[in-house]
């Protein structure tokens, strides 16, 4: 009896000393990726505030001008130079904080080639996206004056919905392999949890998240005939049938909340509002400055300043609404399930294996979290219906 207390005594120092270490690890991680974003801010704005406002643009540009007359290309060669000038300069804080910083947490799984793959092939897909967008940009700006902000703004939209639509069948699965759920109680639960809401979705589809990370996710994705259900390989594997139950319930309430369509139509109305109010002040700027016209290339970046800081003025906005959303799907779940100890569970399990703060500071919360903190989400689910 003795020596069974001894192992007791141990086994729950040992479990104390793993709780304190990983609240000591999830505590640090995130100090760390708060301290990258910040400082990712601040080089940005002063990397962009350099370009657009030192006068290397004119300079950039008079070495651009004799190899080609044509508008378009020239735009194209100056947005290619600055571009990549940007990312060399950006890439050592990016290697950090997506290579170095998740092998120190012991959350990745890759290696440095594939980590590289991996973001080549992001590069590729936002430059296939980029280049048209930019060009269709540039042709607004140049063709319709004044008014460049309103067709560019429609083009978003509708550029939205195309991404949204191709991303489940073309974007994703370059970076991942989907397979057909297999027969069995996850895949059960989840079919019930649709029959009863009569949510017309029959892809069910897993994905090899785990070749790259531990940590977890699931989602719907797609809009129209594209919609479909993923769940990630480290889900599956380390959560209950009950916990993903809940885990879905609650993307599934992002669906029947129809928050994809709310999500586009309200970014919609940012971007119209924002290159409105952004071409306004480059305008006004552009031309105070000496530059002939809006669309004069060496002028563009100003542009690129407004909208830098723009976006990080919108930041707390979308935020809160993105939290909003997240309160509204979890409400849908506790209600679909009436589960509320494994939507706890499933929420500890989430924090320990992606190493999120679940209790930050109110004002990272605030400009920083497009979720709420686990330990509200936690406390909304346990106060649930009494």
């Amino acid at each position: 009896m003795r020596r069974y207390r001894e192992i007791m005594t141990e086994t729950n120092i040992q479990t104390a000393d793993e709780t304190t270490s990983r609240d000591r690890d999830q505590k640090e991680y995130n100090r760390i990726k708060i301290r990258l974003s910040i400082a990712g801010i601040i080089l940005d704005i002063a990397l962009i505030s350099l370009i657009a406002f030192s006068g290397v643009t004119g300079w950039l540009m008079s070495l651009i001008s004799p190899f080609t007359e044509n508008p378009y290309l020239q735009f194209l060669a100056f947005s290619a130079i600055l571009g990549m000038a940007l990312s060399a300069l950006g890439f050592p804080m990016e290697f950090y904080g997506g290579y170095l910083l998740e092998h120190r947490f012991n959350l990745s799984n890759q290696s440095i080639p594939r980590w590289l793959l991996e973001k080549g092939k992001s590069t590729a897909v936002g430059l296939a996206v980029g280049v048209p967008v930019a060009l269709a940009f540039y042709f607004f700006l140049k063709s319709t004056g004044e008014l460049w902000w309103f067709y560019f703004s429609l083009f978003i939209f509708f550029i939205s919905v195309f991404l949204a639509r191709v991303a489940p069948v073309i974007i994703l699965p370059l970076f991942y392999k989907f397979r057909e759920l297999e027969n069995g109680e996850v895949k059960d639960r989840i079919t019930a949890l649709l029959s009863a809401y009569h949510i017309p979705i029959k892809g069910i589809y897993s994905f090899n998240m785990s070749r790259d990370t531990k940590k977890a996710n699931a989602g719907f994705t797609g809009i129209g005939k594209s919609k479909r259900i993923i769940l990630s390989d480290t889900l599956i594997k380390d959560f209950t049938p009950d916990e993903i139950a809940v885990i879905f319930a609650h993307e599934m309430g992002h669906y029947k909340r129809r928050h994809i369509v709310k999500n586009i139509m309200q970014s919609t109305i940012i971007i119209f509002a924002t290159l409105y109010l952004c071409g306004m002040a480059y305008s006004h700027t552009a031309l105070n400055l000496g530059y002939g016209s809006i669309d004069d290339i060496a002028a563009i970046p100003i542009l690129l300043f407004y909208l830098t800081l723009a976006g990080l003025v919108m930041m707390p906005l979308t935020n809160f609404i993105s939290r909003r959303y997240e309160v509204q799907a979890d409400s849908f779940a506790l209600d679909a399930t009436g589960d509320r100890p494994a939507f706890i569970s499933s929420m500890e399990k989430l924090a320990k294996m992606n190493l999120a703060d679940p209790d930050p500071h109110k004002a990272v919360e605030f400009f920083l979290y497009s979720h709420p903190s686990i330990k509200k989400r936690i406390a909304f689910a346990a106060s649930y219906g009494q």
